[in-house]
């Protein structure tokens, strides 16, 4: 088995010193608790900090820390400075990312220093990392205090197989882009092989800032960058330790607490909220409605009792602090307005739970209010849920929480609407009991199936997968050997075929089709291709036969035009005569769809229509394209006519016309002793599926292909055909 190395900011395990001693305890938070069970059935080590700062004064102190660490919890300790966890925890990590991810952009704090402190700290986990790596090791990256440090490791160990996971909301690009470091977090989350995410939203999120900011598309959440670097982009929903939770009921201590609570609160309707204490949780809210829900229903006072848990986070920074003074003064104003001497509506605990006692109020409970603002996954739901082993007990989640995508049966709810959360609580304290218990059942077998076991063992397995896909596209580069050979067997050869597409290969892609004309070089390059006796150059192109002829007409060369219609020997000749009746009808479609989005146009060629959206809005284009696809197969289906995706374009033809069967007039000519093939899109496999085993064949780009071999960019296409003509 290799090693796991489990790098995030908090190790599972905290220390706190009280009157001279030092104190280990489970640390709280999503990471810690999903992956703490985890890691120590794998064989793993945990990288991260403790929680406690050590003065430099007191060395010994920390060296018998790290030891024991290591010892006891198999964990490799970070220490901070009081100035690190002062900028880079507190600040950056806490006032810029956690709010904007969140979608509280009025609280984000930009400051330099603090971004400065966090590329600090980030290369210090590096540090940290590549002194303990080995290069079969499995790097596993998590949350957003770390989002730099997949390029640091990568930079310095290019090999390595990293993954990372983000653990809250990925914001869409109307917020993240209001970050001033917004490419420098995205590229330094690009040079990891695997990035996952919770929900299927936060994943296309991430994608369309990637394509918004960096401008690198995506093929099926594969991404392909520059430096031929390819990531994969999933969707993990994190899991629990079902049985954890499910076996907990039946601890003595478990047992004592959940009876105790029970005899105090007797009939009483016990409605349970536990967060961290974070504005994004929703808590001032839920109290209102609360507040709300009670002056409603008088029939319900002394009847139920809300136990608020709030858990301290973050007490250092502003904003929590004024939060609780917020949720202090509600509790009050609610307990003063509602309560009795015997009853008090809100019970509030303002400190973090044991595992007995958190677990005997998840079985208590009757209802769970879980309602934030906005969530990345909150496992407190799915706890909750797989702790009700009876099946009885009701779950009121948010929509904004990334569970609710799993947990459907639950009371799903929008927590920004007041009179929703009134009537949510009215159906849950109503619902009876076999309602409950069929609802429960449904969501407990899936956390049961999908828990953070599996969840672990998924990505660890997406990752290694993703790592072999890159290594066989890299296997599939052009190599300098490779690239001597190929320029060895041409000037071998005397009877030579060389089949070249336009846009994407021998030039880059341009806003307009009429930008994208040859310069002096590329026809100097051409024409040096074509005037050797031994060559015949064929130009494949998706352009019309005007365009080609005016641009390359009076060079020696084979064209074919809109992607295998026209074919010019001489002159030029249709392959196979194709009716046209069908245009008008999908015109209109087209237009429809061109109107709706602005930028993009519709160009009409003699035997197809395209519509190219390169200078659209990239999202609502990739949205308009979905929906324009669906159109056209179903007004397709009868005409035997095709939908092509290219490059941002979608190009409407007959479908016996292809770049392959006009490749094959040149092929059945004569024999030849050397035939290339280069090209960069989908319907350049056409191509390359008829050519012969001995042939090179060539795509530009790493994605999978027919195509022998892989090469990177347009401007290589054009250093390897400039070599194969000096070296005649």
């Amino acid at each position: 088995m290799r090693r796991l190395l489990i790098v995030s900011n908090r190790l599972p395990v905290s220390i706190e010193r009280k009157r001279g001693q030092f104190h280990f305890q489970p640390s709280a938070g999503g990471v810690a608790t999903g992956l703490g069970s985890f890691y120590k059935s794998y064989n793993s080590l945990w990288i991260g900090w403790p929680g406690i700062t050590v003065a430099k004064k007191d060395e010994n102190e920390k060296e018998i820390l790290e030891k024991r660490l290591l010892a006891e919890f198999n964990c490799q300790t970070i220490f901070l400075s009081q100035g690190d966890v002062e900028n880079y925890y507190h600040g950056f990590c806490n006032k810029t990312i956690w709010p904007l991810f969140h979608y509280f952009p009025q609280f984000v704090v930009y400051d330099e220093a603090l971004y400065k402190s966090y590329v600090r700290v980030n290369k210090l986990f590096c540090d940290a990392v590549l002194e303990v790596a080995k290069e079969d090791d499995i790097i596993w990256i998590h949350d957003y205090h770390l989002m730099l440090l997949p390029k640091l490791i990568r930079e310095r160990m290019p090999d390595a197989t990293i993954g990372f996971f983000l653990h809250i909301p990925f914001p869409v690009y109307e917020i993240f882009h209001l970050l001033p470091w917004r490419k420098e977090i995205l590229e330094g989350l690009l040079r990891a092989d695997l990035i996952g995410f919770h929900t299927y939203d936060y994943a296309q999120h991430f994608l369309g800032n990637i394509r918004n900011l960096i401008g690198y598309e995506h093929t099926l959440g594969h991404i392909t960058c520059d430096d031929h670097h390819t990531i994969r982009v999933d969707v993990f929903p994190m899991g629990i330790d079902y049985e954890g939770y499910a076996k907990a009921p039946l601890n003595p201590e478990v047992q004592k607490e959940a009876g105790q609570l029970r005899k105090k609160i007797g009939d009483t309707k016990l409605i349970l909220s536990i967060d961290r204490l974070d504005y994004s949780k929703g808590i001032p809210q839920r109290l209102e409605a609360f507040d709300s829900f009670l002056q409603k229903n008088p029939q319900y006072k002394e009847k139920v009792t809300l136990i608020l848990v709030a858990v301290p986070s973050r007490t250092q920074v502003e904003h929590y602090k004024l939060l609780k003074q917020q949720v202090d003064e509600l509790i009050g104003k609610i307990n003063g307005e509602h309560g009795t001497i015997d009853w008090t509506p809100i019970s509030y605990l303002y400190r973090f739970l044991r595992f007995p006692t958190l677990n005997a109020l998840y079985s208590v409970a009757d209802v769970a209010l879980i309602t934030p603002l906005r969530d990345g996954m909150n496992l407190i739901a799915k706890e909750y849920l797989a702790s009700k082993t009876d099946g009885k007990g009701v779950l009121i989640l948010s929509e904004m929480a990334g569970a609710s995508q799993e947990l459907g049966e639950a009371i799903i709810v929008n927590p920004h609407h007041q009179e929703e959360l009134v009537e949510a609580l009215e159906e849950a304290l109503a619902m009876p009991e076999d309602e409950q218990i069929k609802r429960n059942s449904i969501m407990r077998r899936r956390l049961q199936r999908y828990n953070v076991t599996r969840w672990a063992e998924d990505f660890v397995e997406r990752l290694i997968s993703a790592k072999e896909h890159q290594q066989e596209m890299r296997a599939r580069t052009l190599t300098p050997q490779a690239r001597q050979k190929l320029i060895a067997d041409y000037h071998n050869s005397t009877r030579r075929l060389l089949l070249l597409d336009y846009d994407g290969t021998l030039i880059p892609f341009f806003t307009r089709p009429e930008e994208a004309m040859p310069n002096e070089e590329l026809l100097s390059l051409l024409e040096g291709l074509s005037e050797d006796p031994r060559n015949n150059v064929v130009i494949i192109s998706g352009r019309d036969r005007d365009t080609l002829e005016q641009w390359f007409g009076s060079l020696n060369l084979g064209l074919i035009a809109e992607h295998g219609a026209w074919l010019k020997e001489g002159g030029w000749k249709v392959l196979e005569p194709v009716a046209n009746e069908w245009k008008e009808e999908i015109r209109s479609i087209l237009e429809v769809h061109m109107d709706r989005t602005p930028g993009s146009f519709i160009e009409e060629k003699e035997f197809s229509l395209v519509w190219h959206y390169r200078k659209a809005d990239a999202a609502l284009a990739s949205l308009r394209a979905r929906e324009l696809k669906d159109a056209l197969l179903h007004f397709t289906t009868n005409l035997d006519l095709g939908v092509l995706e290219g490059s941002k374009v979608m190009e409407i033809r007959h479908i016996g016309i292809n770049k392959g069967r006009a490749a094959q007039r040149w092929l059945a000519k004569e024999k030849r002793e050397f035939i290339l093939a280069i090209g960069d899109d989908v319907t350049d496999e056409d191509t390359f599926a008829v050519l012969p085993e001995t042939a090179y064949s060539i795509k530009v780009g790493l994605g999978p292909s027919k195509a022998r071999f892989n090469i990177a960019s347009q401007h290589e296409v054009r250093e390897l055909l400039q070599e194969m003509i000096k070296r005649r």
